[in-house]
């Protein structure tokens, strides 16, 4: 019987409770503890989910917990990182790894330095539709892969969000909310990006929080919210992908890869599951059913479960730090290059994370 492992999450807010939730379907996880700057926040969630709140300090110190998932929010979780690699622990972050990749290499060396795993957000690549998708590519499905699309677009967080306006500020934007979604899951389908080109703008200067309990606040916008460009693979195919919070409605799939031989659409990476449409040139759109598990509901603690294994039986975790540092070097080269005018040779060159096998169980016992 494989040992368990045991997890501590710092920070408590809206994302927490999908993991939490989520993580009862993985044994392989012990959770030891929730903790958060507010107290009463982790209280909270400790008495919803029947856990130990305890303190960051507390949790750091912890010789039972081995895993810290750092839930905090984007510009906290460098800062979170270091100190839980310095107690000698394993990260997984929530994306993105870091709001900048000079602050997040910092984390990378100093995990490497310590000899502690590093892992991030997103991980519903490991979804069954979007592991499905990558067999089908894998197996040339579509020929070989030579262009696509990648469209995120809605009017904004304020409308549903509790507390938006992080998502307007340094380390927020469409790119680095929902863009990790994207750019992961188009490394986990074509491999690495080789460079970027790319537009960003600002529609406004602040935006009107419409959702409860700050209806009616103003909260300001220092970032793009409009982000456009083309991602060159090192595979040569080539990807159009736009991310905005500033389309009211749109009609794209969110992927679709275009092939010598046929086209297939790829469901929205933030979710595990979906719809994929397969078409060749002889054949019309059909629906492939998905082949992998995973697919049928919310597993956002999956990339966890997937490191404690690895930890267990000595193999590489797929929700890799090298995985998560090359999506934000992707990311952050769109603003570089919208500045600059010219394309960004992306210097990072991760392994592909493995493929799962059809009928793969992760963080099993």
């Amino acid at each position: 019987m494989v040992e368990r492992v045991g997890i501590g999450f710092i920070g408590c807010g809206n994302i927490s409770a999908a993991y939490l939730k989520a993580a009862a379907g993985f044994p392989i996880l012990d959770i030891r503890g929730v903790a958060d700057l507010n107290a009463d926040a982790a209280r909270a969630r400790a008495d919803e989910f029947g856990l130990n709140a305890m303190p960051i300090d507390a949790m750091l110190a912890d010789p039972a917990i081995e895993i810290i998932v750092n839930l905090t929010i984007p510009k906290a979780h460098v800062e979170v990182g270091l100190q839980a690699v310095a107690s000698g622990k394993h990260v997984h972050s929530e994306k993105p790894l870091g709001i900048s990749t000079a602050e997040a290499r910092k984390l990378v060396a100093a995990a490497k330095e310590k000899g502690v795993r590093l892992g991030s957000a997103p991980d519903t690549f490991f979804g069954g539709a979007h592991q499905t998708s990558r067999k089908l590519v894998d197996e040339g499905a579509i020929g070989t892969p030579i262009a696509g699309t990648a469209f995120f677009m809605c009017p904004g967080h304020e409308r549903w969000h509790p507390n938006p306006g992080f998502y307007y500020l340094d380390g927020g934007g469409p790119m680095l909310d929902m863009g990790p979604y994207y750019v992961t899951d188009l490394v986990n389908l074509l491999g690495p990006v080789a460079r970027v080109a790319g537009v960003a703008t600002k529609l406004r200067d602040e935006r009107l929080v419409t959702s409860e309990p700050l209806k009616g606040t103003k909260v300001p916008v220092e970032v793009a919210t409009h982000v456009a460009g083309t991602l060159q693979f090192v595979s040569g195919a080539v990807v159009t992908i736009a991310m905005s919070f500033d389309v009211p409605r749109h009609q794209h799939s969110p992927i679709e890869l275009y092939g010598s031989a046929g086209s297939i659409l790829v469901p929205d990476p933030n979710h595990f599951g979906g719809e994929i449409k397969l078409a060749t040139a002889a054949d019309d759109w059909q629906v492939v059913p998905t082949q992998h598990g995973y697919a049928d509901g919310n597993y956002r603690v999956i990339g966890v479960a997937d490191m404690a294994e690895a930890i267990r039986t000595g193999r590489p975790h797929r929700a890799s730090g090298d995985l998560a540092f090359h999506a934000l070097e992707v990311m952050e080269a769109f603003q570089r290059s919208s500045d600059s005018g010219e394309h960004i040779t992306i210097e990072s060159r991760p392994e592909r994370p493995a493929a799962l096998a059809v009928g793969s169980v992760i963080g099993a016992l």
